[in-house]
């Protein structure tokens, strides 16, 4: 039974896309780490353990298919490469730390270990690029802190533990009270999260870059350090939750108020007449009373510089009504970021827990370091709920491997079905994602609607920001939210640039993949051998959201342009008026043959089109004879082809789901290349 299982695992790995994954990670991981490591575990391979400090394996398959997205025309072994390395390095570059101010190496030494925030730049990134986006953070420490001469304008220096430069920071006058005093807490050492920054460039007239004033600055305390823990006693331990008057506040009572982050996350609506975004930051104080602190319009930028499970301190902030600030709730009031409001914050840290390694991942998944030295446990961080971090995992997660109480998680596996939940209260789709070890079905929570575009059974797909939890009944429960930051879904049987990135694919006979039971991308070069136009070339209604057809039923009581259609797939009504959510797309039954076989397939969407070289409007605006006379000139014609397995000995779909689509033939052309 293991060797069975062992030997798919085996075989799988030679799926191109995975294996160019690890060579990629060995590529750009840091060896040094690796063969200490290496080291260890020769004294006692039963306990080997690898510190997951070079890229994890999802955020290498992540970052090759944004660059896929990116270079819709295809992309090589070397822009890849390259794109990995300049972006692994931004993210870790360590500078040189015989350059750094001596007060950054003193600190580094004591820096307890945290979570580096989502869109964290260092300051040597600042310097290569002469450039900073508004969202960008900068998590510094206050070198030192000056008035410049002759003016009354407080100007800090900054630098962080990542990088040998420092810059200048002029300070908002907001904070100005918070350093004019002899023991004003914004001093040398203190460290800072700052967002929301403009960047004054040495072009602009300053010799060095500079960054403008900007209103988002929190402040970082340590309830270890005795000065913090002070300050945090005298300033937030008098004030509660409960403690809060709406009507002490508009008489002029002020309120500094301590409490742990519980989550992050926009509004569960938005303002009916208004395009200004919020964001919503649940707070739970000492005694267990929750609040909602709101961001407004620009302000919500603040929020990257928050972290679930971090404490926050908000001196002053500004005591909203809740019909004032258009929100609903059973609270009487909420918390909003006024313009005295000063906030402080006691990042959480971050707790590690070992976590047991497979057999079978060493044996094929591992990169070739951490693979071969036979690596029994990996070590990942855990948050304050005690969940684990599968974010940094240094090996692919296989579905037989899915634990309860973990997040981050990253799939590559193959679709073998799909339906609507119609039961649920929001958009939920479930999906059963396949690989080699089982399969699993995952809920994918939605914004809105339906935002995928086309997915069929049988397409091979990557999944990241998953998590996992044990329900009541002790059943492993997958879920997946749009709305979350780590969240991506890419379909890689209709990624553009996969047909055309020949480092990521080999290409199969149509007899290989005929025998092949894999979730792997199957990629052909064939010819057009026969399209019988009478029966095998048919335009039908699409919705457009989805790509799925629309039911044969609802097309034939409403007219083609209008009338209530229904998509099956979403499980919704298509609004045919408006132009916009049903188009005409093609349905083709097609033979295709290379030197050694034929297979029937089916195709629509651009694949059709491509295929046949023409859109569905301009097929049905030819002559009758024409369209009779068009799939003769067709054949014998030759593509590169992604095929897509989604019925036969896989018993894709179930019942009614989406028979529709595959009854005729159990072979989908996905994506198709004219060579």
């Amino acid at each position: 039974m293991g060797d069975t299982n062992g030997g798919s695992l085996i075989e799988e790995v030679e799926d191109p896309f995975l294996a160019f994954i690890d060579y990629a990670r060995a590529v750009i991981s840091p060896e040094e780490d690796e063969i200490e490591d290496a080291e260890e575990s020769k004294k006692d391979p039963s306990e080997a353990t690898a510190e997951a400090s070079g890229p994890g394996w999802g955020w290498v398959a992540s970052r090759i298919l944004k660059t896929c997205t990116a270079y819709s025309s295809g992309v090589t072994a070397a822009i890849l490469l390259s794109d990995l390395s300049q972006a692994w390095h931004e993210q870790n570059k360590p500078g040189m730390s015989k350059r750094k101010p001596e007060l950054i190496d003193q600190m580094k030494k004591s820096h307890g270990i945290r979570r580096r925030l989502a869109n964290t730049v260092t300051i040597d990134s600042i310097y290569e690029k002469n450039f900073l986006s508004m969202n960008s953070v900068l998590e510094a420490v206050i070198i030192k802190a000056d008035v410049l001469p002759g003016t009354n304008i407080f100007m800090l220096t900054l630098g962080d533990f990542w990088s040998s430069n420092t810059i200048d920071l002029y300070l908002h006058r907001r904070y100005y009270e918070l350093v004019e005093t002899p023991n004003g807490i914004l001093r040398k050492g203190r460290e800072v999260l700052v967002t929301g920054c403009h960047l004054r460039t040495a072009r602009e007239g300053c010799g060095t870059p500079r960054l403008l004033p900007t209103e988002y600055l929190v402040i970082l305390l340590d309830e270890d350090e005795d000065d913090d823990a002070i300050l945090i006693a005298a300033q937030f331990c008098s004030d509660t939750f409960s403690s809060v008057s709406l009507d002490a506040f508009n008489n002029g009572t002020s309120y500094s108020l301590y409490a742990r982050i519980e989550s992050i996350g926009p509004l569960e609506s938005e303002l009916q007449f208004s395009t200004a975004h919020r964001r919503q930051i649940s707070l739970v104080d000492g005694d267990g009373a929750r609040l909602k602190f709101i961001l407004w319009g620009e302000q919500v930028i603040v929020a990257n510089l928050m972290s679930v499970g971090s404490v926050l301190g908000l001196e002053r902030p500004y005591i909203s009504s809740l019909e004032e600030s258009a929100m609903d709730g059973k609270d009487e009031f909420c918390l909003e970021y006024g313009s005295a409001t000063h906030l402080y914050l006691v990042p959480s840290t971050l707790q590690e827990e070992m976590v047991c390694v497979s057999l079978s991942q060493n044996q094929c998944q591992g990169s070739k370091l951490l693979g071969s030295v036979g690596v029994s446990q990996v070590t990942l961080p855990r948050d304050a709920e005690g969940s684990i971090d599968f974010s940094n995992y240094p090996f692919r997660t296989i579905i037989t491997e899915i634990r309860d109480k973990t997040t981050g998680i990253s799939l590559y596996g193959v679709v073998t079905d799909i339906f609507h939940d119609p039961n649920a209260t929001r958009v939920v789709f479930c999906l059963k994602i396949e690989d080699t070890t089982g399969a699993i079905w995952a809920r994918l929570h939605f914004n809105s609607y339906w935002s995928l575009g086309r997915l069929g059974l049988g397409h091979v797909v990557y999944v990241s920001g998953l998590s996992c939890r044990s329900t009541r009944e002790n059943c492993l429960e997958v879920s997946w939210h749009e709305k979350d930051e780590k969240a991506t879904f890419i379909n890689l049987s209709c990624l553009p640039a996969f047909l055309s990135s020949s480092c990521l694919h080999r290409i199969s006979t149509l007899s290989q993949i005929s025998k092949q039971r894999k979730p792997e991308i199957n990629i052909c070069r064939v010819k057009l051998d026969e399209i019988d136009q009478c029966h095998n070339i048919n335009t039908r209604l699409s919705h457009s959201i989805c790509g799925h057809f629309i039911d044969e039923e609802s097309s034939s009581s409403s007219s083609s342009h209008g009338g209530n259609l229904h998509c099956s797939f979403c499980r919704v009504s298509c609004n045919s008026n408006a132009g916009s959510e049903v188009v005409r797309t093609f349905h083709v039954m097609i033979t295709l043959a290379d030197e050694e076989t034929k297979l029937y397939a089916w195709c629509t969407g651009q694949s059709a089109s491509a295929i046949l070289q023409i859109s569905p409007d301009e097929f049905c605006e030819l002559p009758e004879d024409d369209q009779l006379m068009y799939p003769s000139s067709l054949e014998n014609e030759w593509f590169l082809v992604a095929l897509a397995e989604n019925s036969g000995s896989r018993n894709l779909g179930s019942g009614h789901r989406l028979s529709h689509e595959t009854e005729a033939a159990c072979w989908e052309i996905t994506r198709a290349l004219k060579i």
